[in-house]
């Protein structure tokens, strides 16, 4: 069904199998010391046995001081690195794939805090392995230590503006630090072929180390390293021609490339280096050896360009890699968004790429590959660009715990997942809700042997996160709840649509357990006057349509996701939109890249923002808030409330005063999101 995407192809003298390639993206699955862990083998295992042609783990680090990024990612900076590495390359051999290791170094992108203490920390921490659990405790304080520019600094090609996210101190290399890293590569690249990697991949996108020497924005050297193109150029070169000449011309060897650095994008023009700069770096890449162009752009000061949240469109950067391809004769990978085999396909043959790159696809789904090969596309488990990866990646490095999936709670478990034990038995089990609370929990059930049934009293499945759906250019989170109802039917779980549930009417079914996903109800605080108006709404109505504002003057209370979704909707309908949010942020405890990416949108149309307020009461002609400056009232026709939610838990209460076993999961335990409420799902079924 998609011919070209499962036809082999070169790079160099490797041949891959098919046309896809699992993109880099650290997941914190090793070891301090550097070396894969038995989880991180598995964990790429399971991709490789998915049919994905080429692997390429997380970074990978070259030297174990200025190049660390996180504590427990790859490192080949010592010969006590190859035989691991051995190990990691026969199993992703037999497994079916290729094995390409990222050399990496992070540069002004990195933190100097603790990270850069791993020489010192790992000797201790093999001996000692508490020591590690002392480190995460403190890393937070070490974190707001660096913040204050209390801390060593990183490398960085020159002096320049601090990224927008990363570290608070950096130092221009001298040009020893330069020519001492260049051999740490060219090292490196030769213990990755002593391994039996089948290729290495230079990672001179996203703003690391290797891009800013390319970018006149972070690369203000004076010496043979900077100025020019062709000094820029200069230290990237030396690499490639050192692992070409220590490696054998043979030894197939990639660059990810940022070609633009999306500046315009952000409202910057004019700084960094755009697309016609990036295709003549990727020709003289060519020029020099290398065997394949993996095209990405941006940095951290533009993240959303290169790592998009679920507002960008599949392949809305195609036209990058389409304009290196006319540029080489190499083959060029490109990730491109990609979600789906027809895109994929596609892709390829309308002369876009060679290969088609991801991360977040087969994290989200390891089958993802042979689902499309056998024809069993409308099974595959969609990612949903929902950012809860790098989120929990991020958060979770800093306390030894690995990145998550939202939707596949199973990453990093990847054995123990196909290896769940029977505790159902074939015993019933009743769900009631099918949102992604109660969809995971229907999984996890009927993976376990319970006979499960769903009761959900809509005509479809979703829940609350078809109403996140409904916000402007969030209608992929709905993929979720089709493709976790299709896996659920495919284990057997039957399904009642339109179907109330009581207390009496479960304990009649005699069900084994009850998970209760009944999720939760929008706040109307009634301490606070006239939530209850005529003129006061809440953010569900608004965006699903059900009450409909044009023209109107709107105030919305809370500038949490749904409140900036919802503001949104508002500006679009034309209205006069004010935002109220009571803490001193604009979306307080909110994922970064959502912020920025609903700001983008909602400041040129206008919308008003108020922080550090707090709504005091709300009237016929507006709203009544507090601020430091005093009290005010806001003229407005309408009051949207986006204060969160409530749980919907009277059904688990009542079920539990009738001695049926409960359990209660997602919103109606407790607010969360999509991620929240598949994970709490999965670990309280697996409790059981």
């Amino acid at each position: 069904m998609y011919d070209v995407l499962f036809t082999p192809k070169n790079i160099g003298t490797m041949t891959v199998k098919n046309r896809i390639v699992m993109n880099a993206a650290e997941f914190s699955l090793g070891q301090v010391d550097g070396t894969p862990t038995e989880r991180m083998i598995r964990y790429y295992e399971e991709r490789a046995r998915g049919g994905v042609g080429l692997i390429i783990p997380g970074i990978c680090r070259v030297n174990d001081m200025g190049a660390a990024s996180t504590f427990t990612q790859l490192s080949m900076a010592s010969d006590r690195h190859i035989e691991p590495m051995r190990e990691m390359s026969r199993r992703i051999h037999e497994a079916g794939a290729k094995l390409c290791i990222q050399l990496h170094h992070p540069g002004r992108q990195g933190y100097a805090s603790s990270i850069n203490s791993l020489p010192l920390i790992t000797p201790v921490a093999k001996r000692f392995p508490g020591v590690m659990d002392v480190l995460f405790k403190a890393t937070p304080a070490l974190l707001a230590l660096e913040q204050k520019k209390l801390c060593q600094s990183v490398q960085a090609p020159s002096k320049c503006e601090l990224s927008a996210h990363g570290a608070t101190r950096m130092h221009a290399m001298s040009r020893r630090e330069v020519q001492k890293l260049r051999d740490d590569f060219i090292a490196a690249a030769k213990r990755c072929k002593l391994g039996g990697a089948d290729a290495v991949e230079l990672h001179a996108a996203h703003g690391y180390l290797l891009q800013q020497f390319l970018s006149p924005n972070t690369n203000k050297r004076t010496d043979e390293y900077g100025g020019s193109f062709e000094n820029r150029l200069r230290f990237i070169s030396e690499i490639i021609t050192g692992i070409k000449s220590v490696c054998g011309p043979g030894f197939p060897l990639i660059v990810r490339l940022t070609v633009d650095e999306m500046y315009e994008k952000i409202g910057q023009p004019g700084k960094g280096y755009s697309l016609d700069t990036g295709v003549e770096i990727a020709k003289r890449l060519e020029q020099l050896g290398v065997d394949a162009i993996d095209v990405s752009c941006a940095c951290y000061d533009a993240y959303n360009c290169w790592l998009e949240p679920a507002s960008f469109e599949p392949g809305w950067r195609a036209y990058l890699a389409k304009a290196v391809k006319e540029s080489v004769g190499i083959p060029v990978i490109a990730a491109n968004f990609i979600r789906s085999p027809e895109q994929a396909q596609r892709q390829i043959e309308e002369g876009y790429q060679d290969f088609v790159g991801s991360a977040r696809t087969f994290i989200c789904d390891p089958e993802w590959a042979n689902k499309a090969k056998e024809g069993r596309a409308d099974e595959i488990r969609r990612c949903i660009g929902c950012l809860h990866c790098i989120r929990s990646f991020i958060e979770n490095a800093c306390v030894g715990k690995p990145g998550e999936c939202a939707l596949n709670p199973a990453v990093g478990i990847e054995k123990e997942y196909a290896e769940l034990p029977d505790a159902g038995k074939g015993r019933p089990a009743v769900v009631v809700g099918a949102g992604p609370a109660g969809l995971s929990a229907a999984i996890t059930l009927a993976r376990r042997g319970f006979k499960v049934t769903v009761l959900e009293k809509n005509d479809r499945p979703g829940g609350q996160v078809l109403v996140a759906a409904s916000g402007p250019k969030k209608d992929k989170l709905a993929w979720c709840a089709h493709d976790l109802e299709n896996e659920a039917k495919r284990l057997g779980v039957g399904f009642s649509y339109g179907a109330g549930a009581s207390a009496d009417a479960v304990k009649a079914m005699a069900p084994a357990v009850c998970v209760v996903a009944t999720g939760g109800s929008p706040i109307r605080p009634a301490s606070i006057p006239g939530t209850d108006g005529p003129n006061v709404f809440t953010a569900p109505e608004i965006l699903t349509g059900k009450v409909s504002l044009t023209g109107k003057k709107v105030v919305v209370v809370g500038s949490g996701l749904t409140g900036l979704e919802t503001a949104e909707a508002l500006c679009e309908a034309d209205n006069s939109v004010t935002v109220v949010e009571m803490a001193r942020e604009i979306a307080p405890g909110a994922w970064f890249q959502f912020v920025d990416d609903s700001m983008s949108r909602l400041t040129p149309r206008g919308a008003r923002f108020m922080t550090g307020t707090a709504l005091v009461s709300i009237g016929p002609d507006g709203a009544k808030v507090r601020s430091e400056a005093g009290e005010r009232t806001l003229d407005a026709d309408a009051v949207v409330l986006a204060m969160g939610v409530r749980p919907d838990n009277v059904l688990a209460g009542q079920l539990e005063a009738a001695g049926v076993k409960t359990v209660t999961v997602g919103d109606a335990a407790g607010s969360g999101n999509i991620a929240h409420a598949v994970h709490d799902a999965f670990e309280k079924v697996m409790a059981l």
